[in-house]
């Protein structure tokens, strides 16, 4: 899959998970997405993304991302 798509999924996901009051509620909301629904092998592509400068990542998706690498 193309990082294009994955960060715009990523995004997509970003903006529903938004509207949480609490932001770390937020970013939680998007890994835990992330974790149940992707693949490992899109996980790793947008985390690699991610330590390439995450260009086009959206600020809460980029800290969910964040946060699966550091797990």
């Amino acid at each position: 899959m193309s990082i294009e798509h994955l960060t715009q999924m990523a995004n997509d996901i970003g903006a529903f998970f938004h509207a949480e009051p609490k932001r770390e509620d937020a970013i939680a909301g998007i890994a835990d997405h992330m974790k149940r629904f992707w693949t490992p092998r899109m996980r790793e592509q947008i985390m690699e993304h991610l330590r390439n400068g995450g260009a086009g990542l959206e600020e809460l998706p980029r800290e969910a991302v964040g946060k699966l690498a550091a797990a």
